[in-house]
């Protein structure tokens, strides 16, 4: 039997490709990456199987369109732009690829943490535009302290790399309280308040929930020591941005490093792009072509083994409960 797959992209990395076709699988994808009209109007003409999600919105609308649809898998971890809640109504299982891009996200947040330490994006700015501006006030980061938010596999990666620095590493994750770290010499906090004064750096490794959004509002911000870096590679409305520019405008953050904001693409009248404190990227941590080939070939095991009856790990389904009362497709 032929299933029908569709990418909310216009393309897929190579290894996601070979799995499709060697499966016989028909493929159709995004023109307009951006596009979630397009999206509903595919989902309610195509007999889609499965969708592969990218960035742009997998709404109820479009779930609801699309009658043959069985399951969902996203090209990477954040599933906030999928209605989860009206893929568990149907019994969709919704899948993702936890671990895939760990690497390239964790390096993209050392580089922001390097960059906004040492205010290397601006010097680099000034020296492109003939100034000699040597910056000499840049922070050491040996004897800091790190505090991560999240300590899954990208927080454990950035942890390991800043205590080999001579940092000291905090953690908070509420998935392991009451728990030993997973990291040895990483201390780990029973509450996000009582860890944010100790922090020189923080950096967000959470995904976008209700229990996240504007989690680092002005009020936890403020709990922070004067002269600390916030970076942000998680997703952007996990901090308030109004209170974050607030804090840098005042000087009570020394940088920023964002890979991530509220609004994307970023509005050319972002207040972000002013600071000469702040290190922007525009949501790439992940992408690159060793990352998006594992969540490429990730995200089509995922949909390729339900559709076959081979169901992967329940630990990669952020709706597991559906598993218990949703029998595999047909083969």
């Amino acid at each position: 039997m032929t299933h029908t797959v569709f990418v909310t992209a216009p393309k897929l990395a190579q290894a996601g490709v070979d799995l499709l076709q060697t499966a016989g699988a028909r493929v159709i994808y995004l023109p307009d990456a951006d596009d979630v009209e397009r999206v509903r109007a595919i989902m309610a003409r195509e007999p889609i199987d499965a969708v592969i999600s990218r960035t742009v919105a997998l709404d109820a609308q479009a779930i609801a369109a699309c009658p043959t649809l069985k399951v969902v898998s996203k090209h990477g971890v954040g599933v906030s732009n999928i209605d989860v809640a009206a893929c568990t109504e149907r019994g969709i299982p919704v899948y993702m690829t936890p671990g895939a891009n760990a690497q390239s996200v964790a390096e993209m947040t050392l580089g922001l943490l390097f960059a906004a330490a040492r205010r290397i994006n601006w010097m680099d700015g000034e020296l492109r535009a003939g100034r000699w501006s040597r910056a000499q006030d840049g922070l050491e980061l040996q004897g800091r302290t790190l505090g991560l938010v999240g300590f899954g596999q990208i927080g454990q990666r950035v942890a390991r790399v800043c205590l080999a620095l001579g940092m000291r590493v905090h953690a908070y994750d509420p998935a392991l309280r009451g728990t030993a770290s997973p990291v040895a010499d990483v201390t780990l906090w029973d509450t996000l308040d009582d860890m944010l004064p100790h922090c020189d750096v923080l950096s967000l490794h959470v995904p976008l929930n209700a229990h996240t959004r504007d989690l680092l509002n002005g009020e936890r911000l403020a709990r922070l020591p004067k002269g600390a870096i916030l970076l942000n590679t998680a997703r952007g409305e996990v901090v308030d941005e109004a209170a974050l520019v607030s804090a840098l405008q005042a000087g009570h953050l020394y940088a920023a490093g964002l890979d991530t904001m509220a609004v994307e693409p970023l509005p050319p009248g972002s207040p972000l792009l002013q600071l000469r404190n702040v290190v922007l990227t525009p949501h790439v941590g992940g992408s690159t072509p060793a990352a998006l080939a594992g969540m490429a070939a990730g995200a089509a095991r995922n949909v390729l083994g339900w559709l076959r009856g081979e169901p992967a790990d329940a630990a990669a389904c952020v709706n597991a409960e559906v598993l218990a009362r949703t029998a595999v497709a047909p083969v």
